[in-house]
């Protein structure tokens, strides 16, 4: 019995190794918004898998670029491409997730979500016309609020982000001013303050500098322990940033749409009373005719599996996951691409 028994550990160790041996693992650059989801789903998936993923959080300039080049099996952006964009690069694009953009503030005597601010006086912190805290601008908007006359510090990114595109593509929707001076892209010409790298580096110095504000993922701003700021929205109302205030900006979205357009769709800005003014959703870029299709067809099997067992995991991180019509549509999608055994 016991000859027996070590013949059969051997045999399930050497499977063990074989699975092992052969598992392809992914590699992915992009978007830093998304990358606490990515990183929490990997670990997982790699315990029931044995694929691992290896992403680089480099902002999704550099995710569009890798995957030009084709360095990488998947990259990731925020900032999604238009149908023409795609199709010049031979490219596809699927949402993942959707959470928000927030404002984080480091103020002395400034509580989370003791001040409040709307589309207008952001837009004119970040061009540096609202330049103290104390500014009647922000106190019309904070009555009672024990404001510091102190400078504020601006804090951005400094390399192509779609987290910026997000937060510019709000303020150009709320500031005229804003929309003719400065605009939306992953990189822009920014007015004022100094630049940092990922959703990482301006949370870092936004919690080093005081009297600063800054934007990040909302995720980040829990993680840092940042103060953010709750924001008018375009209903009027004031609102927290949230699972539910994400979820309900992104309830009007018209997916079938968007699915007609390789999934182009903005989330700022939109209506209802709970919705947060700065909520997107992340995507993923791969080739309709992948250089390697075993390994972008283990992306795709990666992304099935967020999408049908990381619900949970994205909810625990104050991401929302996909709604079902969505998540139907984008794997329908993925029969298009070559190879994807879909």
């Amino acid at each position: 019995m016991k000859m027996i028994y070590k013949a059969l550990l051997g045999a399930v160790a050497g499977v063990a190794m074989a699975t092992s041996a052969f598992a392809l693992d992914i590699t992915g650059a992009g978007a830093s918004f998304p990358f606490p989801i990515y990183a929490k789903w990997a670990a997982v998936y790699k315990g029931v898998s044995g694929t691992g993923l290896n992403y680089q959080s480099i902002g999704s300039g550099g995710g569009i670029a890798q995957i030009k080049a084709k360095t990488v099996a998947f990259g990731a952006t925020d900032k999604p491409l238009t149908v023409k964009e795609l199709q010049a690069a031979g490219l596809t694009q699927f949402p993942t997730v959707i959470g928000g953009v927030v404002p984080v503030v480091n103020v002395p005597g400034i509580k989370p979500g003791q001040i409040t601010l709307d589309g207008a006086t952001l837009a004119a912190i970040f061009q540096g016309k609202v330049a103290r805290w104390d500014d009647a601008a922000i106190k019309a908007l904070n009555p009672g609020v024990n404001l510091p006359g102190k400078s504020i510090s601006v804090v951005h990114r400094s390399d192509g982000s779609g987290t910026t595109f997000i937060f510019a593509n709000y303020l150009s929707r709320v500031s005229p001013s804003w929309k003719a001076d400065v605009g939306a892209d992953t990189a822009i010409d920014w007015p004022t303050g100094i630049g940092a790298k990922g959703n990482e580096g301006v949370a870092g110095n936004v919690a080093q500098i005081s009297g600063s504000i800054g934007y990040v993922e909302y995720a980040y701003a829990k993680q840092n322990r940042l103060s953010h700021v709750k924001m008018k929205n375009k209903a009027g109302q004031t609102v927290e940033p949230t699972v539910e205030a994400f979820r309900a900006a992104a309830a009007n979205a018209d997916w079938a749409a968007a699915a007609a357009q390789s999934f182009y769709i903005i989330l700022v800005d939109q209506p209802g009373a709970q919705s947060w003014p700065i909520t997107a959703t992340t995507y993923i870029l791969v080739y309709k005719n992948p250089p390697d299709q075993a390994i972008t067809a283990e992306t795709l099997k990666f992304f099935k599996w967020s999408q049908e067992k990381g619900d949970q995991l994205a909810l625990g991180l104050d991401y929302v996951p996909l709604p079902e019509v969505a998540v139907k549509s984008i794997q329908a999608s993925w029969k298009g691409i070559q190879g994807s055994g879909m």
